[in-house]
């Protein structure tokens, strides 16, 4: 018994060190509120409702995320984070655990190498040009769904930031495993089958910076269609010769504490036996004021192979209570065009609320943030 706790004491100490070296950090956002929208059925109808996947301002969340220091530079890191329904309380992400984030990795002055569930580069790249970010309402997910979460499954990721330049890469064994995105992934007899890979260059300087970057995403048997106009008829995507391609540039500049920013995103669909193509452009500012933060964009979309074009101008005025708490209301208007045009300002559904093809909307939200 002695040389037990002997042995337990050695250990003890010994490790001791390797533990106050370490740290595990709890985080997350609860946001959501009530929306309003004109148009929102195919006859015409409005709707008032809470919105489902997170509030107009950031998807609610919560996470973990750890940092071990290994000495010489390097450190083990890891972050576990889990996307909800403030509203309902349910799991986002096609009901993952940790579907917004979930790797493990290594970092250094070489840079950053992770494994797991991770961002696209297309992310990365308008992290500082969209100033209405990933919030559900009256962003550019309302235009293009993939926007509001850019991330792959079994991917390899690199990062590294050198005098202001940013390379970033990654690569998907199989983007998407879950039921919601249903392309299971590689083969032995198809290496290419759900493959996705994306790359980044940016440079930031005290008061610009600019992005450029490339997502490919490859099809697979079993995969859902391609959406290209929320709610109409996607592409099929069973081939792992099918892609859907988009590319970025993007841009921001800072006058004072004032921010400016715009992005392009080209993509391109090429499908079982139909393609098209699609571009995004927007333009947006962000004004602090004492506690307030006053964002303001307009963005378009037009496509090839759909009759669909869609101009949006959001306006949101964020009051923050504290440092942690605020109060939000968020304006958005939505012009369509085309037969199959029925973009809404909602892309806080898995099925938004539509309206009649060329018809427009106005969508109105109030909420409240809390972070943690």
């Amino acid at each position: 018994m002695k040389k037990v706790l002997g042995a337990l004491a050695l250990a003890a100490t010994v490790s001791a060190p390797a533990f106050a070296q370490s740290s595990v950090t709890l985080y997350g956002i609860v946001d959501t509120g009530v929306e309003y929208f004109t148009h929102a059925t195919p006859t015409g109808g409005s709707m008032v409702r809470m919105p489902v996947v997170g509030g107009g301002d950031m998807p609610s969340r919560w996470g973990l995320k750890g940092a071990e220091d290994l000495g010489g530079g390097m450190k083990a890191i890891f972050t576990l984070e889990s996307g909800f329904s403030a509203a309902n309380g349910a799991l986002q992400q096609g009901g993952r655990l940790f579907g917004r984030q979930a790797y493990v990795g290594l970092s250094g002055p070489w840079g950053q190498l992770t494994f797991g569930r991770q961002y696209s580069m297309t992310n990365w790249g308008m992290a500082e040009s969209n100033v209405m970010g990933a919030g559900g309402f009256g962003g550019l997910a309302s235009f293009d769904p993939y926007l509001l979460a850019a991330r792959f499954d079994n991917s390899v990721v690199y990062m590294g930031t050198f005098s202001g330049l940013t390379v970033g890469t990654s690569y998907s064994f199989g983007r998407d495993a879950s039921a919601a995105g249903n392309c299971p992934g590689q083969s032995g007899n198809d290496f290419l089958a759900c493959r996705a890979i994306s790359a980044m260059l940016k440079y930031d300087h005290d008061a610009w910076g600019v992005a450029a970057t490339y997502d490919e995403q490859r099809g697979g048997a079993g995969a859902t269609p391609v959406t290209v106009v929320p709610g109409a008829a996607g592409i099929a995507f069973t081939k792992s010769g099918d892609t859907d391609r988009r590319y970025q540039l993007a841009a921001h500049v800072d006058i004072k504490s004032v921010r400016v920013g715009a992005g392009w995103l080209h993509r391109v669909i090429e499908g079982d036996s139909r393609s098209a193509k699609t571009d995004i452009e927007y333009l947006g500012v962000s004004v602090p004021y004492s506690a307030w933060i006053f964002d303001a964009q307009v963005a378009h979309v037009g496509s090839d192979g759909y009759d669909a074009h869609g101009t949006m101008g959001t306006l949101r005025a964020n009051y923050n209570l504290s440092k942690r708490t605020a109060i939000y209301g968020v304006f958005a208007y939505m012009k369509n065009s085309g037969q199959q045009g029925i973009y809404s300002v909602s892309a806080s559904s898995a099925v938004p609320a539509a309206p009649h093809p060329g018809s427009n909307q106005l969508g109105v939200e109030i909420g409240v943030r809390h972070l943690f």
